[in-house]
């Protein structure tokens, strides 16, 4: 690819980004600060805008469920699936959870039970009762309904209508060609790929912090920002090399590889953890979490500050994760799910992944919360990157299970921030499917320089600040995405030389 076949997009983005990280390495401090009053000001005066959005972002995708546009395919009419049944579901799972996986499924709920409740008193036998229901709420259908609505969007505009692979013109029906490719499609564009940038090196950030701890569990290596540091240059180094030699086979093998291990792990501690607590509390807390789905859903507790703050630090902070995550993860699972029906796309998106999810916070919550329980270990008192292995190390096997499982963050590191370039690199080269090999190594080189620099200025809580700041601005962009979506819905037409079908769609020449 040619120089001129880059846009404005990567220059103005990359600018934004390099002065950023520039100032976080110059003025740490006060780079922490003013992400920090912006979050609290977002906490403040827009907690409810989040809880609402969400909420009505989970209604439409239940709507088009069940809606008279749910037999349109995400391809042409007579177009088949690319992926069958059980590949689509692994990829679905794994695109949208990474590092996330093993970072929260035991830090969570044990957080929930024994040190900042959601409701109850920490410690309570409320408290513990409630954990596994809230990691739920925020790890299942919510998160997923709005990756769901993204790739959704993508995938009827790119597949269905022949747009380009931009965010921008998603928007066409909308704003209108003119816009949508002009100044103002650019900006909307921007805003994408910082969204992009700032979701994907927050997960950096959390996966070189745990890849430290499990070192020092193995090996007595220390934790230290250094440390820190060489894991993520190390992993620059091997996924730069991977997105500019493009070894798409390798790679898939690789995540293949890493989903079979993440299994393993789970299968292993569910055998030789507290099998029968773990299946109890899988029960309940699903029965939890479908009996107190709109009160979580929309729960501000604004006469308790200390609830109300629980909800900024726990929720607020997810949606704002899944918000800026959008983008890259909306891509790729539209670029999965050709060929599929809108019907079989929103089944598949929001109940497999969160299923699965819900599994595996069991096991390993259930697993932490029982040891607790029972005075075994003190798994609330480590810090969230070193839960995992302060619990996988009180049970058989458990030096084993923490090496795996250092290994699977490795490898969700790696091609989670490979995917990452290339759709940076698409979304910044006017949707091109082939982004130029310096375009990519640019984006590997910057998130891996955000993912340092939300460490060096703050650790976790830089890292949650940063995604609150960055996810705002292109939650609006969501909601035009929407807008223009059912307005492209609306311009299809029954197809009439099939009336025994009149759910067939086709499409109709937009009005632009």
């Amino acid at each position: 690819m040619k120089l001129k076949s880059v846009s404005m997009v990567f220059w103005i983005a990359l600018s934004i980004c390099v002065i950023f990280v520039a100032f976080g390495a110059i003025v740490p401090e006060e780079t922490e600060q003013v992400t920090g009053n912006i979050t609290a000001f977002i906490s403040t005066y827009f907690s409810w805008y989040y809880l609402l959005l969400i909420m009505i972002i989970l209604a439409i995708c239940v709507y088009l469920l069940f809606s008279r546009y749910s037999s349109i395919k995400l391809g042409k009419e007579d177009e088949d699936p690319e992926f069958s049944l059980p590949s689509w579901f692994a990829m679905l799972f794994s695109a949208g959870m990474g590092i996330g996986l093993v970072f929260w499924t035991t830090a969570e709920p044990i957080s929930h039970a024994f040190t900042t409740s959601p409701v109850s008193e920490p410690g309570s036998a409320a408290a513990v009762d409630e954990a596994l229901q809230y990691s739920f709420f925020h790890w299942g259908i919510h998160a997923w309904a709005v990756y769901a609505i993204v790739a959704l969007t993508f995938a009827y505009f790119n597949f269905h209508k022949g747009y380009p692979g931009l965010v921008s013109a998603t928007l066409t029906p909308l704003i209108g060609e003119k816009w949508a490719q002009g100044f103002f499609g650019k900006m909307i564009d921007i805003l994408a790929v910082i969204a992009t940038v700032t979701g994907v090196a927050a997960t950096l950030g959390f996966g070189a912090m745990q890849i430290n701890e499990g070192l020092g569990y193995l090996f007595d290596i220390p934790s230290s920002f250094p440390v820190q540091f060489a894991i993520i240059a190390g992993s620059t180094v091997l996924f730069t090399w991977s997105a500019w030699s493009g070894i798409d086979k390798g790679l898939k093998r690789l995540s293949n590889l890493n989903m079979s291990l993440a299994f393993a792990i789970l299968l292993s501690l569910f055998i030789i953890g507290p099998t029968l607590y773990i299946l109890n509390s899988f029960t309940n807390s699903v029965g939890n979490y479908i009996t107190d789905f709109f009160e979580m859903g929309m729960r501000l507790p604004m006469n308790d500050e200390s609830q109300m703050s629980w909800v900024a630090d726990w929720t607020i902070f997810y949606w704002a994760w899944w918000v800026s995550w959008a983008p890259f993860v909306g891509i790729f699972i539209a670029r999965v799910s050709r060929g599929r029906t809108i019907k079989e796309f929103i089944i598949g998106v929001l109940i497999v992944p969160s299923v699965v999810m819900f599994i595996f916070f069991t096991v390993f919550g259930a697993s932490a919360i029982n040891l607790e329980l029972n005075g075994i270990a003190q798994i609330s008192e480590y810090a969230t990157e070193t839960a995992t292995f302060a619990m996988l190390e009180q049970y058989p096997l458990g030096y084993f299970m923490s090496l795996f499982t250092v290994l699977v963050v490795v490898i969700f590191f790696v091609t989670s921030a490979d995917s990452a370039t290339f759709v940076l690199g698409m979304l910044s080269t006017k949707g091109s499917i082939n982004p130029a090999g310096f375009v990519k190594v640019s984006w590997g080189i910057i998130l891996s320089a955000f993912a340092i620099i939300m460490i060096y200025t703050g650790g976790v809580q830089s890292i949650q600040n940063m995604l609150i700041v960055a996810a705002l601005p292109f939650s609006l962009v969501i909601i035009l995405m929407t807008w223009s979506l059912f307005i492209s819905l609306s311009r299809e037409r029954p197809r009439y030389n099939n009336p025994g079908n009149r759910k067939l769609f086709i499409k109709k020449q937009d009005q632009d």
